[in-house]
């Protein structure tokens, strides 16, 4: 993903190689390309904000539990969809037989985790009913040295 200052030089390229020409094929005076040149910081800022936007949003994961087997991750990302904005979907699978094991986790955008839990907690999904809640951090594994 690129970041919002990258964006920002890419569109102010984009719009100068435009303006330029622009100016050259229809003659412009100065005026014209000041106009121009405007325009195109103009559209740099609309892109930039939207992405700066999109880039500070804060993320939080859910813990989900009691999912059926058969469910995957488009099934649960639809139905977490209805409550918010969901940025990725984990079910966890067994590492020997590549089988889900009825739990994963869902991260989604901080301001819509409090209402995915109160709907969804409790809630009956594929005949199973599901047990919701804000993950836990992983504490980081030691390693002993000694």
């Amino acid at each position: 993903m690129t970041s919002p200052k990258t964006t920002q030089i890419l569109v102010a390229i984009v719009c100068a190689i435009v303006a330029y020409f622009i100016s050259i094929y229809i003659e412009a005076s100065a005026i014209v390309v000041a106009i121009l040149v405007f325009v195109s910081a103009i559209i740099t800022s609309l892109f930039t904000s939207n992405a700066s936007e999109s880039a500070t949003t804060d993320v939080k994961t859910l813990y989900v539990g009691n999912l059926p087997y058969r469910a995957n991750e488009g099934a649960v990302r639809a139905l977490f969809s209805d409550y918010g904005k969901v940025h990725s979907v984990r079910l966890m699978k067994d590492k020997h037989t590549g089988k889900r094991r009825g739990f994963g986790f869902v991260e989604m955008a901080a301001d819509d985790v409090d209402g995915a839990i109160k709907k969804l907690n409790d809630s009956e999904f594929q005949q199973r009913t599901l047990k919701v809640r804000e993950a836990k951090e992983r504490p980081e594994k030691q390693f002993d040295n000694e």
